[in-house]
């Protein structure tokens, strides 16, 4: 009990870092809050992921993450808590399980160093603190690293097919994002695990197979069901789950080329290495990244076969994302690196315990050394925004710090080790704390104390429409419109429709009655059409129209305009609540 208390302090730590005031940030990303509050309500919504109880057009992604979300609604009820709590404990469940595959190969306080570190990164405490699909993301591919470890252990075919199992069903919270982990997972298993080429090889066959069934059931239930049967799928233009998947969430992502994107023709910064240090994304995760980068490289020189197994594990993880995130051209968002970040605790992890049993060799000794007055360096540079004052003191510490290192011949271990934790640590702890300090919301948050609203996260609150026209925030429906949408909305199969997604969540959130998000996430795609909609309407299954046509598509479908365009030529407007409505069954204008 006594040697597993370190890892109980951390766990408890972590959850109460992530636990804490958690439902200041409301619903945070309402556009996945009313898919969960769709799931809680209807079985077929819940399995689709759908936006609305009656299925008009699922969310943009696979819907693993909104099965658990849906599920804890379910049994909790719809309220941000049922929303948010599975995230943090997705968190703490990353913790636990990096812990427990560092500390395979490299001991337990390398273990507890990388969990540490995971838990410390600010995008890493917003994203366990937020309810998009990353959580869920995270917490699988740390899951199918542990398995691969397993599995090179043993030369393990059962425990390899448990790691693809793992990836599997992360593709199935974020789609190709979580294939970027297979050439290290892969790799490392052929090159390390013992036993002959062609077993092995094998084995690497039937994971991969894993992979596919894991990820591809659904994919193949929902190809298979007719199209009439079942919701549009967001983010296509075919209403294809395949074209979702290689398309917008694929290949897209690395050429720019994402029919129905609002942001394209280079909306999304520069690329090339730096630009996981620039402005956007360097407090975000870049806090530790160059340290890693210095001990992937010293730990492969300094450690044995099993720590080289680890960091080939780690650092291949880390090599491909990162590169993947600094050369894709299409839609990416700072939140997204929170994909490296256990990669980065767990080369910190292993790295520095290596070096550290052999600080006695002046080599080993200068590498910790230079990593943590780079560490002391980045940290300063990063919070020098923020708090001068403590920026002094990281810089100050780390460079103590590693004299103290290099001279750990004869300088006391007592003051050494605490005072190196300390300097790495006390940076991205304290921007870590300030980000859970910060209430989040909006599609896209960001970690830290600012306000936020210059990258679309923060404490924005938009009014009536949302901000961007609806894209980014959802409004906030006040008590006059929510009693306008109530009445007699069980006689509707929506109680009003309104363009993009975050606009028909925000209204669906706060009056609890369905609302149909017409053409999807950015009002792109082409669902409904306006034919279809004019039927709906004739049949009286849509009651309210809400607001305008959104933004102007840049590509994809331009349905959702024609629509607005044509209820506003048909029928006659009047202002609730700040927000323009049409009333579809009181007979058209003209």
């Amino acid at each position: 009990m006594r040697a597993r208390l370190p890892l109980l302090l951390l766990l408890v730590g972590t959850a109460v870092l992530y636990l804490w005031r958690l439902g200041d940030s409301g619903w945070a990303n309402a556009y996945y809050s009313a898919a969960a509050q769709a799931g809680a309500e209807s079985w077929s919504a819940w399995f689709y992921g759908a936006t609305d109880p009656s299925g008009a057009i699922t969310v943009d992604k696979a819907p693993a993450s909104v099965w658990v979300m849906g599920l804890s609604a379910r049994l909790f009820g719809v309220n941000p808590w049922s929303v948010l709590v599975p995230q943090a404990l997705m968190g703490v469940g990353s913790v636990w399980l990096l812990h427990a595959a560092v500390r395979r190969v490299a001991g337990r306080a390398a273990g507890l160093i990388a969990g540490a570190v995971l838990a410390l990164t600010p995008v890493a405490v917003l994203m366990f603190r937020f309810n998009n699909p990353d959580a869920l993301l995270v917490l699988l591919l740390v899951a199918g690293a542990y398995c691969t470890v397993r599995a090179v252990e043993a030369t393990s075919g059962r425990w390899l097919a448990l790691a693809g199992v793992a990836v599997g069903f992360a593709f199935l919270a974020k789609m190709l994002q979580a294939f970027l982990v297979l050439p290290a997972f892969g790799a490392v298993y052929l090159v390390a695990a013992r036993g002959a080429v062609w077993r092995k090889a094998a084995h690497l066959a039937g994971a991969l197979g894993a992979v596919v069934v894991a990820g591809g059931w659904w994919v193949l239930v929902v190809e298979l069901v007719p199209a009439s049967a079942r919701p549009f799928i967001g983010g296509s233009q075919t209403n294809s789950v395949l074209e979702l998947a290689l398309g917008y969430n694929g290949l897209g992502r690395l050429t720019g080329d994402e029919v129905g994107s609002v942001g394209g023709g280079g909306g999304w910064g520069a690329t090339g290495w730096s630009r996981l240090l620039g402005a956007e994304m360097g407090s975000q995760i870049a806090w530790l990244l160059p340290t890693a980068v210095v001990l992937l490289v010293a730990g492969l020189w300094a450690g044995g076969r099993r720590e080289r197994v680890g960091l080939g594990l780690w650092g291949g993880w880390l090599v491909v994302t990162a590169s993947v995130f600094s050369f894709m051209s299409g839609i990416i968002h700072a939140y997204y690196t929170v994909a490296l970040a256990p990669a980065i605790g767990a080369i910190i992890g292993i790295g520095s315990v290596v070096l550290w049993r052999r600080r006695a060799e002046p080599a080993a000794a200068a590498a910790l050394s230079g990593a943590l007055a780079v560490t002391a360096l980045q940290c300063y540079l990063l919070l020098l925004g923020w708090s001068s004052e403590l920026a002094v003191t990281v810089l100050v510490l780390g460079l103590l710090g590693a004299v103290g290192v290099f001279l750990s011949s004869v300088a006391p271990e007592v003051v050494v080790v605490p005072v190196a934790v300390v300097a790495a640590l006390l940076g991205p702890g304290a921007y870590s704390v300030a980000t859970a300090s910060t209430t989040h919301s909006g599609a896209i948050p960001s970690a830290g104390p600012e306000n936020g609203a210059r990258r679309g996260g923060g404490t924005v609150v938009f009014g009536p429409g949302g901000g961007f026209g609806g894209l980014l925030s959802a409004p906030v429906p006040d008590a006059e419109l929510v009693a306008l949408l109530r009445v007699n909305s069980g006689k509707y199969r929506w109680a009003a429709a309104a363009v993009g997604s975050n606009n028909a969540a925000g209204y669906q959130l706060g009056s609890g009655v369905p609302v149909m998000a017409v053409g999807g996430f950015n009002g792109t795609d082409p669902a409904p059409a306006l034919g279809e909609f004019q039927a709906l309407v004739r049949s009286g299954q849509v009651h309210y129209f809400l607001g305008g046509a959104g933004m102007p598509a840049e590509t994809g479908s331009d349905a959702s305009a024609r629509i607005a365009e044509w209820v506003a030529d048909t029928f006659t407007a009047r202002t609730v609540g700040g927000v323009v409505t049409y009333d579809l069954t009181a007979g058209a204008q003209r």
